[in-house]
């Protein structure tokens, strides 16, 4: 059974508007037609609203005390599903809050391995970032990089090794020269979007596969700027040929 989980939080983002995710998703329809499908799912809420504020005074790392107090929320959330055997599915939100839904999950499971479908890497740091938005470092805090205190909100340090993380669908040339230098100097999997050619939904099969001979459970973290913005046109940060939507519900 699915435990639905709400994160009502733009903490981590560009501006305000992410944290109104949740609601727009149930107004839309999505417990019905998750369960028109035959899931079972359980809805469990959501945590409380957290919107951007700036943070002049931490130009490099903004609102890192709303993001960290965040995903601890998450991580308490996603723990206590888990324990209760439901299989967590967690709808956000800005992208800080994978950090919790990891460290949630590795209480869990410790053996565990993270699909990352998103139009971007996520890996700068608060060294070498312009704008200082968490929302575009997850994957360097996942595997200890950055700013101590959000890489260490976890129960182990680092949340994850990069050879249990695979990119999906990033674009590269939205990649900045030393977060690129980071990216290839580690052992994450890649699969940018322009080598994909006509084989997405094959090479996302590969991806799995590859990823489940090294760990014996799988999060999946999904950004709709992994999809075309052309086509639908949902990410505050667009990104165009990309995904379509058909191969990324695939």
């Amino acid at each position: 059974m699915l435990g639905l989980i709400g994160v009502p939080s733009s903490a981590g983002a560009h501006g305000p508007g992410q944290e109104k995710a949740p609601a727009a998703l149930r107004q839309a329809g999505l417990l019905g037609a998750l369960r028109e499908t035959g899931l079972e799912v359980e809805d469990l809420g959501d945590l409380p609203v957290t919107r951007f504020q700036p943070d002049m005074a931490n130009r490099k790392r903004q609102s890192r005390s709303p993001v960290i107090t965040v995903a601890r929320q998450v991580a308490d959330r996603v723990a206590a599903a888990v324990e209760r055997d439901l299989v967590p599915l967690v709808i956000g939100g800005d992208c800080t809050i994978t950090l919790g839904v990891v460290a949630g999950l590795l209480r869990n499971q410790p053996d565990l391995g993270l699909i990352y479908f998103d139009g971007d890497a996520d890996m700068t740091t608060p060294e070498t970032t312009h704008s200082g938005i968490f929302d575009s470092m997850g994957v360097s805090h996942l595997i200890g990089e950055g700013d101590p205190e959000v890489a260490h909100l976890g129960l182990r340090f680092p949340l994850l090794p990069p050879d249990r993380i695979t990119l999906f669908g990033f674009h590269p040339y939205e990649i900045e020269p030393k977060e690129q230098r980071l990216l290839e100097t580690s052992a994450i999997t890649q699969y940018p979007v322009t080598s994909m050619g006509d084989r997405p939904v094959e090479l996302a099969a590969e991806a799995l596969a590859r990823l489940e001979a090294r760990a014996r459970a799988i999060a999946v973290h999904f950004d709709v700027d992994v999809m075309d913005s052309a086509e639908i046109p949902l990410a505050d940060w667009p990104h165009y040929d990309a995904l379509s939507f058909g191969e990324a519900m695939r």
